[in-house]
């Protein structure tokens, strides 16, 4: 259905945290299903290549896929990866900084996904995130269970939601 999906477990605090990942990879013509993704995550990572410019300048368009579907509490990432390809690059770290501190709450790092560097501590800094942000006891309730799931299964079809009134970004 254009979406790839993962389950990654991680361990933080003792407790092994199941994690369901949606990889929408950007695709625009599955944008009528992935609008359900952004809805149920607790946790969105936005990837662009350092290497390709057009992969940041699309950076506006998803954080408007974000606010108008995603839930207001959704911890955001942003990722700039391919730090394998550094002599290739055309986005400074500096303008991914940039962007990243222009949205309210999201983080930033940089991370190459061929070398594998980086891309566990940005799972566990995204379930750190998400696990602050919830109420004490939900958290003891949750995490006393063996696995957390994080990511509840979508609804598809999706509904519209109704327009959020504080909107983060563009």
């Amino acid at each position: 259905i254009g979406v790839d999906f993962k389950i990654k477990t991680v361990e933080l605090r003792g407790k092994k945290i199941r994690l369901q990942i949606w990889d929408t990879a950007g695709q625009e013509r599955f944008n009528s299903i992935t609008s359900a993704y952004y809805r149920s995550a607790k946790g969105i990572i936005l990837v662009y290549d350092i290497t390709k410019k057009e992969t940041f300048d699309d950076l506006p368009k998803w954080m408007k896929m974000i606010d108008k579907y995603a839930s207001e509490d959704a911890e955001l990432l942003l990722v700039g990866n391919k730090l394998d390809c550094e002599v290739d690059r055309e986005i400074t770290r500096q303008q991914g900084e940039k962007f990243a501190q222009q949205i309210t709450g999201m983080r930033f790092c940089e991370a190459s996904a061929k070398d594998n560097f980086n891309v566990d501590e940005i799972f566990l800094k995204l379930v750190d995130d998400i696990l602050k942000k919830m109420p004490l006891d939900v958290i003891r309730n949750e995490l006393s269970n063996s696995i957390l799931s994080l990511q509840p299964e979508p609804e598809i079809p999706p509904e519209l939601p109704p327009p959020r009134p504080h909107v983060r970004c563009c």
